[in-house]
């Protein structure tokens, strides 16, 4: 398990040539809060994202990302799925309970890599409050009803 956070900025390598591909730049996650991918950031000067399934993705190591080759790289498709910090966005929302409670606003995603499935939502309820009490984390089994307006979990 791990959680969004570390894995930006790791470097992808390609395991078959030993080439760095590029950088983890972002996650895309489905509407039923699946992660199905993770986004990548490659090139210089003119950079170019691309997704990797996260089926791709031959191992999740804590100093990059190693992929078989770079055959696995897609254009990002043009659809209402949404990624962590850029396209539709899922960083600054509204995370509440289906009870109605409340519960903060978005900051990280704690997911397992073999499954791409969210364990744990890291949450915060601003900068003065994280000082004092620190983030809350909130772990749930069933996938989140994702809105434009908040995000709707069962808290365990």
């Amino acid at each position: 398990m791990r959680t969004f956070s570390l894995l930006k900025g790791l470097p992808v390598f390609d395991v078959k040539t030993g080439n760095k591909i590029g950088e983890v730049c972002d996650l895309s996650i489905s509407c039923s809060g699946q992660v199905k991918g993770i986004l990548l950031r490659k090139g210089a000067l003119l950079k170019k994202n691309y997704l990797i399934g996260i089926k791709d993705v031959t191992s999740f190591g804590w100093d990059g990302v190693m992929i078989e080759d770079s055959s696995v790289l897609r254009a990002i498709p043009k659809i209402e799925e949404y990624t962590f910090e850029s396209h539709n966005r899922l960083t600054g929302k509204m995370m509440m309970s289906r009870e109605g409670e409340r519960l903060g606003l978005l900051e990280d995603v704690y997911f397992m890599e073999e499954l791409g499935t969210i364990v744990g939502y890291e949450l915060s309820d601003g900068f003065f409050s994280d000082v004092l009490e620190g983030k809350r984390v909130i772990k749930t089994d069933e996938p989140p009803a994702i809105g434009k307006d908040a995000i709707i979990v069962n808290v365990k």
